[in-house]
Formats: structure tokens, sequence, C-alpha cells
């Protein structure tokens, strides 16, 4: 498919001027364009087992974790962010595989949470860096998850930083759809356990979710996937009775096959769950955030920073205890 595709554009490429410039009919379904999901070969449970081959947890972490397609998180550490998400989706289309990527680098990022702070340091340079993060994609296939919590953290922000929020959300899906029409984008709307669904339709809307593909659910947490689905059933409600439209969503299910006890920051006795595939209960089930690694200096993580890849708690999150 995706060779059809590039000989399609270059025959493009002959046409008149004025018909060549003609913006792209946008979103051409992604899934259909490639062979399955793509499993990132520098993922931090596949550099673990190959630096730690003797250990005794890495056939089980190897096996269950590291071949289960799960999204790579582009941020401040990801160097010149066009070149990374190209080389990303370059390397995935060249498998005619289908990679999922998350944006993670919005102005004032983790204001309430606090143990992944940080992000652009204003407005028109998260506009920089994300137009750039689109360009990187281009016209190959993509997924991208949307600066998960944006829109479900707002305690910590003034009207004026949510105003500017749901700009930079709103710029952002019109970059993609400028410059990436390939890929489908996902705004993050936060848990089950976090926002009314009334609550979220509305924000979710006011930052331009007419404009996207659908939204993202339970990212880094742990919730059932049934709790995601009638949330999500529940916000598609709401957007439905104030503004006329519903949107597909997706599930993160990489840590939620025990359910929440109440706890989101490296929570004990939490379990993996169905790996990524399409369909579900919800148009994808995802790996979003990659189990084992930490979400801060918090629960059976203390001591670690968040991002950091620990392998006992992998080991036993593969179980269930």
């Amino acid at each position: 498919m995706r060779h059809r595709i590039r000989t399609l554009v270059a025959a493009l490429s002959a046409l008149p001027l004025a018909l060549a410039v003609a913006p792209p009919a946008h979103a051409a379904d992604p899934t259909t364009m490639t062979s399955g999901f793509y499993v990132d070969p520098d993922s931090s449970a596949k550099k673990w087992v190959a630096a730690n081959p003797g250990d005794g947890r890495a056939a089980a972490i190897g096996a269950s974790l590291a071949e289960t397609p799960t999204a790579r998180w582009f941020g401040a550490w990801s160097g010149t962010i066009g070149t990374a998400t190209g080389a990303y989706v370059g390397a995935a289309d060249h498998q005619d595989k289908l990679p999922v990527l998350v944006a993670y680098n919005i102005h004032l990022r983790d204001s309430c949470g606090g143990h992944s702070g940080g992000g652009a340091s204003s407005p028109s340079a998260y506009a920089t860096w994300i137009a750039q993060f689109a360009g990187g994609i281009a016209q190959r296939p993509a997924v991208v998850v949307l600066e998960p919590d944006s829109l479900a953290d707002y305690g910590c922000l003034n009207p004026t930083q949510i105003r500017e929020r749901q700009g930079m959300i709103s710029g952002a899906v019109a970059e993609f759809n400028r410059q990436a029409p390939h890929t489908w984008v996902y705004l993050d709307a936060g848990n089950p356990g976090w926002v009314s669904a009334g609550t979220m339709a509305q924000r979710l809307h006011e930052a331009g979710l007419r404009q996207a593909h659908g939204f993202s659910l339970n990212v880094s947490n742990h919730y059932t996937t049934a709790q995601n689905t009638a949330y999500g059933n529940a916000v598609n409600g709401e957007l439905a009775a104030r503004y006329g439209y519903t949107k597909p969503f997706v599930v993160d299910t990489s840590r939620n096959g025990n359910g929440a006890n109440g706890e989101w920051c490296n929570a004990a006795g939490r379990r993996i769950g169905t790996p990524t595939r399409l369909g579900g209960g919800a148009e994808m089930l995802l790996w979003i955030k990659a189990p084992g690694e930490s979400d801060g200096n918090c629960g059976v993580g203390t001591g670690s920073t968040a991002g950091q890849f620990l392998p006992e708690v992998a080991y036993k999150m593969i179980y269930g205890y």
C-alpha cells in the first residue's frame, strides 16, 4: 500500500501547478495504509532486555512487553523535533507499520501533578515545536496522542493560561491537518476518575476537537477498558447534545489489567492490559504509557524519576503483583 501511495504522489506532481498545490483531502485512514502497528526498536523494555540478557526477569519482560507495539513519547529530550519524528515515522513506514506518537511538550505541562512538569517555554515556542513535529511526519501514516493530561489538568491554571492552552491545542490540530494529512490526532481527555463527562466535552470542544480525529482516555492510568468505554460514550453524549457531533476515542490499556485502586502514581499491584489492537470497545486499544516506566518519585517507584525504566515494577506488572 505504501508503494501505491508513493506512485500516486509522483503522478500528482506532474499535474498543473494550480492543481498540485491544492490542499489534499484530509484523513485518509492510516490503519488501512499500513499492515499493523509499529514496535519501537528502541523502547525502554527492549533496551533493558538487550543490556541484561542474564537477568532472570529478561525473558518475561522481552516476551510480554518488548514486542508489544507501544507509543513513543516526544518532548524537549527528543532534540530537533522534526528530525526525531521524521526518523521515527520513516522507520515505521519502511516496515509498512503504523507508529503511535505522543506529543508531550505543552507550555506549563503537568502544572498540578508536578512529576512531569516542564514543557515549552511559551505558547509561541510550543507553536513552533508542534509545527516542526507535524512537519516531520508529513505525508506518512501515523497516530498522535496530543498532550496527555493537558485538558484535564486545569486546576492550577488561571483563566488566561487556560485560554492559551486551548489555543495551543487547537493550533496543533490545525498544523497536523495542514502538514500531516494521513495522521489521526487524538486530543487527550483524561480518565473516568478526573473530570465529569460534561466538563470534558466542553473542554475538548473549546480546544478544537471538531477538527481533530478523536480523543484519548486513560493515558498513564489504570481504569478498566469498560470504565473508559462508558466514560467515552458519556463524553460523546455530551458532545452530541451540546455541539451536534461525536468523535471516536482510544483507550490506554497498557496498565489497566487489574483496574484502578485509587492511586495513579506508580500504584502497586497493577497489571498490563489488552495489547495494542483495533477495536475492543473503542476505536483502538493502545499501549500509550510504557509498562515499567516510572510516573515519578512516588508509590512503588519511590526514588525514581518520571520515565525511568524500573525492571522490577515491569516484571511484577506482567503478573499483577
